[in-house]
């Protein structure tokens, strides 16, 4: 079966399991100075405490928004001059947590996103218009404020402290049963590539989620808020024990910044990183399939200040493992712009450390997709693959600029370029390491690879630059 990434409107629920510990094993805890497990009677009491202390920061979040239906004739067909019909409302339903006393709530973006109009229901009953006064899409969160004062506000709580295995509440209003409370705990931390933001960091619990927790409270059992509940894993559309929710540091670290200049100011590294993979960390001499390899280092950024070079491998930012480049993407956005940080890399198999230095992320550029280039030339040491020289005319077109390389024309299906991912208007620049400034440079760079030797490409595609392991059979 197909398991898929819900977003918002969703929550937690687990089983408590009772726990059991006998007077030998805490007498054996002291002993060790380990941590003495609570007992039942004392867990449950911490959780009932908790719920109490959140259940009133908690709201019920109704938004309108205004959608068209594509008017259609007799026969079923789109009308050529009345392609939309008339406007009507549609309403959805999430959660929100108050987190001043005068009134800012946060929420999901999805929740209120294009919102024409926004009711909150209170813990009390009381019901108030909203507005919504900033969004993030990038990292789902959303800033909502009501005119109330002296309202019951949560306590933040620091994500970077959770770790798998923590007791964890979700509280919000799922299938519209407001004040829901669900248990369990924490799966996993900084999980990515869920497909639910562009950044993703997120814990994922196994405390149910349903429609409508969106936007409601993770709390561990101080009561305090440590995630913002986001999305489910689910083949159904309910629950089946994996969420996510986006940690409390980073949604809080969003709304401030919303708050305060009306966008999210991040941190930038000033370089694009791709994750290590199998192929690519036997190229690169790596221990292990961890860590960012850099593919692009941007002028004057923070990287190429830094000393950090395309091929580099970052493998610690701070002390702290880089797993992958998402992982590494995410500390660095939500770091301060000018604080410093230690990075351990991997170059050409030596260790050594750099001091990166944050600066602010430049704003959004308009992403251009290549047009497919058409030529006759060919590239005969990779079967099935065309390539054609970056003319001026070639690069104007595909919006390359100076760029040199040798530009992808012609994948044939089936063959190995297409089996590694090469696409028509990638345009290849280095072949093994060296560079490649036009086809005679390739051609020079191919013609001693064996049918089964493993090529190391290095590609820019979209502006995004990749390395893309090529295995002969």
């Amino acid at each position: 079966m197909r398991t898929t990434v819900f977003p918002a409107s969703l929550l937690l629920a687990g089983l408590l399991a009772s726990l059991v510990l006998c007077s030998a094993d805490r007498s054996l805890a002291a002993k060790r100075d380990v941590p003495t497990p609570a007992a039942p009677s004392d867990l449950q009491a911490q959780i009932r405490s908790a719920a109490s202390k959140v259940k009133p920061a908690i709201v019920n979040i109704a938004a309108t928004v205004l959608v068209r239906d594509q008017a259609l004739s007799d026969e079923g067909l789109p009308f050529g001059l009345f392609p939309e019909g008339p406007p009507r409302r549609q309403y959805g339903q999430g959660s929100g947590v108050i987190v001043s006393e005068d009134g800012h709530i946060i929420t999901n973006n999805h929740v209120v996103a294009d919102a024409t109009e926004v009711e909150v229901l209170l813990a009390d009953r009381r019901q108030f218009k909203g507005r919504v006064v900033a969004t993030d899409p990038k990292t789902d969160v959303a800033v909502v404020k009501i005119d109330a004062t002296a309202l019951p506000a949560v306590a933040w709580g620091d994500s970077s402290q959770l770790a798998a295995g923590d007791f964890v509440l979700a509280i919000g209003n799922p299938m519209g049963l407001n004040q829901t409370v669900t248990f369990g705990i924490v799966s996993a931390v900084g999980r990515a590539d869920v497909g639910v933001a562009d950044y993703e960091d997120f814990i994922q619990v196994d405390a149910p989620i349903n429609p409508g927790n969106s936007g409601g409270a993770l709390i561990n059992v101080k009561g305090e808020l440590v995630g913002i509940n986001t999305a489910i894993a689910s083949v159904t559309g309910g629950s089946v024990g994996v969420g996510f929710a986006i940690p409390s540091n980073m949604a809080r670290a969003a709304m401030q910044s919303l708050l305060k200049t009306g966008r999210v100011v991040r941190g930038f590294l000033g370089a694009t990183t791709q994750d290590v993979l199998p192929q690519l960390g036997k190229l690169f001499g790596l221990p292990d399939v961890k860590g960012a390899i850099v593919t692009d280092v941007f002028a004057r950024g923070s990287a190429e200040k830094a000393g950090l070079k395309r091929g580099d491998v970052v493998v610690r930012f701070d002390g702290k493992e880089v797993l992958d480049s998402g992982r590494l993407r995410n500390w660095v956005a939500v770091s301060a712009i000018g604080s410093k940080h230690k990075l351990d890399l991997v170059r050409e198999g030596k260790s050594l450390q750099v001091e990166l230095v944050i600066q602010e992320a430049p704003r959004e550029r308009t992403k251009r997709i290549p047009p497919q280039a058409k030529s006759d030339a060919d590239g005969h040491p990779f079967g099935g693959l065309m390539v054609d020289e970056i003319t001026p005319a070639i690069g104007r077109q595909l919006g390359f600029g100076s760029i040199t390389g040798v530009v992808v024309t012609t994948v044939d299906e089936g063959s190995l370029a297409e089996g590694a991912g090469l696409m028509p208007g990638d345009l290849i620049m280095e072949v093994n390491r060296q560079p490649i400034t036009d086809l005679a440079s390739f051609q020079k760079a191919v013609q001693p690879i064996k049918p089964k030797d493993v090529t190391l490409l290095l590609i820019n595609r979209q502006s995004t630059y990749l390395y893309v392991p090529l295995e002969g059979e």
